[in-house]
């Protein structure tokens, strides 16, 4: 065994000095009762071994089926022994999906998924203590389940399903290797980097957490010793650590010290090679684009000094907040109805009952009793201090029913403001948007050290009622309008300050140059803080994300390491260490989330260390089911394979005296977990693996990769690649609804096109009916394809004829608009008619082809050869399109935006697109070409993670 250092564990993990101690303890600290033991006994661990002998084929790393599983019958509550309250904010037994409504904003995660209610496979007996979560309640009875999410699948990878290696080892088998590669990089990395002197290493703040909050909140920095933890008694207990300590897991990273960075590593170099390729981008600039890029462009990313201290910056100047304009009380005839009774209200509560009355459409969220109980009481409350609701007589009404509340006339007065703006015309339209963007430009941009920066969202969040995401218990609250007072302005010494509206004052002005934020208020709903932040694309936002990516390049020196020593402690005999090394393998494997304390109003959300009793279900020999409240407050099922120590860990952390309510990691904290791998390198936390795993298997691939072929096959590789990080990360989701009818109407359009090329060669056989004996392709090649039928043709036609009077309508709308902003004549509707005559002589001609069975040439001169060039054309388009489908089926599983704008270092992303010439805006949007600027200009086609 090799004595060097490199190999040898930082975490101590022999119980020098500990006493036995096979009995529950109490944390002195936190008054906390902890109900493992202190110390595993042998006899325990021989135990385990023997009713749970190793499986031969464990495919540890891959998740068996993954995702969030929304519209389930669940627990109202899991049970009362818990820490925390029961999770109420679970029950989402009814469902409140509006398939009418189409508000985006209305719905969380943008999509509301449909997942049938069909019993799951391998149901645990409702009995059981390993039950799942889904399958039974607090009393044992079984209750309906809903649909698992689906099991990974070849296509998935797009890998063949003819293979004889089952896909589940096959994903192991290349994660292994991939794990492998990682650790031999990594010895090699600390390897060179001994052999080169360097100068000693300044110590620098571990974390810049709260660059982004006010003075008042800031908290000192403590220093990180690095070195070996002993696990004596006193490191015992400060490894339990005090399970109502804030997590810091959701924190910013830590700024990588300079001197860390090497060779190896290749970090971003000061200049782009000329010789490097550049990417073709598509012009969509605006006005404000070209004066941006008129001013001389600063590659922040190539000065080694910026972001090295605390101050981020000198002078900053600014407009301030742009506030929503104030209530506008509704017309007199417009009332709530009470008991079927009009009722009046003051215009503080009358605003409330608009903001219920005007999403009447949204029954999602006004059909959800969690949200009309929370809105109900907050009305009540306003109604008190407004004066309560009076009749038409004046005479006070007492509302105590939510049920006798009619606000069907409030929300059919919005509807119809609704319907007239949106059939204004589109000259008036955009002089509504011109005087609203000169109201709004002062506030675009700021001065930061003298440089124009893009202010993110400078707008204060109108009044309106709270929806969170998932089953949030606060869904419904009012969000209470906020004002100036509330507000504290952060801006330069020297500046100007921005004036407050007219008889108003701002909270505070502070000049807080550690902090990026522009101004900040705390909202009364979660009494979290709101920012107003530099836009994506600025040079701030783009050094946070740079400084998230280059932490986890370094952490590439140190993985090997990491690895070793959690497999090695999955063994120790002390509790609080084994369970810290099976909460990092959960979270190494897994990208499962650290996990963070919650408040008793908050949403009850989960992570690896604030797993309880019910999360987890253990299926022998090695399949572990977590089921729980994810972010968002999402619900999160997740079936893995996994390592048979792993199973046997998490046995232990079940057993005896724990039930429902218990915590599995009851010796471990978010904190003191981000602590212990501080120790390995200044910055870490449990958050910076997902981007690593991520980050290192995209690299990894594209390595060995050779695409070729066209743009859109090439296209295909890339989102290959980045399906198959998806899956080896563990980034996957539920189909969406909406995704069958995707696929039916693209493959429409691919039949549409096929349509196209059958019409054009029946025209090269008007032009010369001899081709069809005399061509090489044979007499079949001008046959109709196998998938097109009379009857979808002539629906197709029907569909053609109807979108060329659709086009004929909105032109001569457009021109009549026009012809009215300029001071001309409007078009009369005989212009219509006459136009319209195109669309009926289409219709005509289909009907006399469908009848004589002959189609005729058409265009200026058709030539046979002309008529060849078209059919080519539409042959790659059809091409194009079937990678456009094949693409879009493998992908509906796997969440292959997540892994690309969050977790997969944007460069690498860069490098693609130059190494294979491929226009970077066929993966990055203009906002994300933004926002990445300083990746799509800081690397060549060589750079590697």
């Amino acid at each position: 065994m090799s004595s060097s250092d490199d190999d040898m564990p930082l975490a101590g993990r022999k119980s020098n000095g500990i006493k036995s101690n096979a009995h529950p303890t109490t944390d002195k600290s936190s008054g906390y009762t902890h109900k493992s033991t202190d110390i595993i006994p042998k006899s325990l661990d021989k135990a385990m071994d023997a009713a749970n002998k190793p499986t031969k084929h464990a495919a540890p790393g891959i998740s068996i089926r993954n995702g969030p599983v929304e519209d389930m019958d669940v627990d109202e509550r899991y049970g009362a022994s818990g820490k925390r309250k029961g999770r109420a904010g679970m029950s989402n037994g009814v469902s409140h999906a509006d398939e009418s409504d189409d508000s985006e904003e209305d719905k969380p995660l943008s999509k509301r998924r449909r997942v049938s209610n069909n019993k799951p496979e391998n149901e645990s007996p409702s009995d059981s203590d390993d039950a799942p979560l889904v399958t039974k309640n607090t009393k044992g009875k079984a209750i309906a389940v809903g649909k698992k999410p689906p099991n990974i699948k070849e296509t998935s990878i797009g890998e063949s399903e003819e293979s004889d290696v089952p896909l589940q080892e096959k994903l192991a088998k290349e994660k292994a290797l991939i794990e492998k590669r990682a650790a031999k990089e990594a010895k090699a990395i600390r390897r060179d980097e001994a052999k080169v002197p360097t100068k000693k290493r300044t110590k620098k703040p571990d974390s810049d957490d709260d660059d982004d909050e006010p003075l008042v909140k800031k908290k000192a920095s403590k220093a990180q010793t690095n070195g070996n933890l002993k696990s004596t008694s006193k490191a015992g207990k400060a490894a339990k650590g005090v399970k109502k300590e804030d997590s810091d897991d959701d924190k910013p990273l830590t700024k990588s010290s300079s001197a860390k960075k090497h060779k190896d590593t290749k970090a971003a170099p000061s200049k782009v090679k000329k010789e490097s390729k550049r990417i073709p981008v598509k012009k969509e600039e605006t006005e404000q684009d070209q004066e941006a890029e008129d001013e001389e462009e600063y590659r922040w990313w190539e000065d080694p000094t910026k972001g090295d201290g605390t101050t981020k910056w000198t002078t900053l100047e600014h407009a301030g907040v742009v506030f929503p304009p104030p209530y506008e009380p509704l017309p007199k005839n417009v009332k709530l109805h009470y008991d079927g009774r009009p009722v009046t209200l003051a215009p503080e509560a009358e605003e409330v009952a608009t903001f219920f009355g005007s999403m009447l459409n949204s029954t999602h969220n006004v059909e959800n009793p969690t949200f009309q109980k929370n809105f109900f009481a907050d009305f009540q409350e306003m109604l008190k201090k407004s004066g309560g609701a009076k009749d038409k007589e004046g005479s006070k009404v007492e509302i105590k029913e939510f049920a006798k509340c009619d606000f069907k006339p409030i929300f059919e007065y919005f509807d119809a403001q609704r319907a007239e703006k949106k059939a204004l015309p589109a000259a008036e339209k955009r002089q509504i948007k011109a005087e609203k963007d000169a109201a709004e430009a002062p506030y675009l941009y700021c001065m930061w050290d003298g440089r124009k920066q893009k202010v993110g969202n400078f707008r204060v969040e109108p009044p309106g009622l709270f929806r969170g995401r998932g089953a949030h218990p606060k869904t419904g609250r009012v969000k209470k309008r906020v004002k100036p007072e509330q507000i504290t302005i952060n801006i330069g010494k020297d500046a100007e300050v921005p004036l407050p509206p007219e008889g108003h004052h701002w909270k505070e002005v502070k000049h807080d140059q550690e902090g990026t934020w522009l101004a900040m208020w705390q909202e009364n709903i979660n009494n979290a803080y709101k920012y107003v932040m530099l836009a994506a694309n600025s040079d701030v936002k783009g050094q946070s994300d740079y400084k998230k990516f280059e932490k986890a390049r370094e952490l590439k020196k140190h993985i090997d390491r990491i690895r070793k020593d959690y497999t090695l402690e999955l063994k120790d005999e002390v509790m609080a260490n084994r369970q810290r090394a099976t909460a990092v393998y959960l979270i190494d494997k897994f990208a499962l989330r650290a996990g963070n304390e919650k408040g008793d109003e908050e949403a009850d959300t989960v992570g690896c260390c604030s797993l309880k009793f019910e999360h987890v279900t253990l299926k022998p020999p090695n399949t572990v089911i977590f089921d729980f409240l994810g972010k968002d407050s999402i619900r999160f099922y997740d079936e893995v394979e996994v390592d048979t120590q792993v199973f046997k860990n998490l046995k232990i952390f079940k057993k005896s005296p724990k039930g429902d309510g218990d915590e599995i990691f009851d010796r471990l904290t978010t904190t003191t977990l981000n602590k212990h791998l501080s120790n390995y390198m200044p910055g870490l936390t449990a958050k910076v693996f997902r981007t690593y795993n991520a980050s290192y298997t995209m690299s990894t691939l594209l390595r060995d990769m050779k695409s070729e072929g066209s743009i859109a096959e090439k296209i295909k590789d890339y989102n290959d690649a980045n399906r198959k990080v998806a899956i080896l990360c563990n980034h996957k989701r539920t189909v969406t609804a909406g995704h069958g009818a995707q696929m039916e109407k693209l493959g429409d359009r691919i039949k549409g096109l096929k349509y196209q090329k059958w019409r054009l060669k029946q025209m090269m056989l008007d032009l010369d009916p001899k081709l069809k004996k005399k061509d090489k392709r044979g007499p079949g090649f001008y046959e109709l394809d196998d998938d097109l039928d009379q009857e979808w043709i002539k629906e197709h036609q029907k569909y053609l004829v109807e979108e060329q009077r659709q086009k004929i309508e909105k032109k001569f709308t457009k021109d009549n608009e026009k012809r009215k902003a300029e001071g001309e004549k409007e078009l009369k509707h005989k212009e219509l008619e006459e136009r319209l005559e195109v669309a009926d002589e289409l219709a005509q001609k289909f009907k006399q082809e469908n009848k004589t069975g002959k189609i005729e040439a058409e265009g200026r001169g058709p030539t046979v050869e002309k008529l060849e060039q078209q059919l080519d054309k539409l042959d790659q388009r059809i091409q194009n399109m079937l990678y456009q489908a094949e693409d879009k089926e493998n992908n509906k599983e796997v969440a292959l935006g997540t892994s690309k704008i969050n977790y997969i270092d944007p460069r690498l992303t860069v490098v693609f697109a130059k190494k294979f010439n491929v226009p970077i805006e066929k993966f990055f949007s203009k906002t994300l070409r933004e926002k990445f600027d300083w990746a799509v200009k800081s690397v060549d086609e060589d750079w590697e993670f």
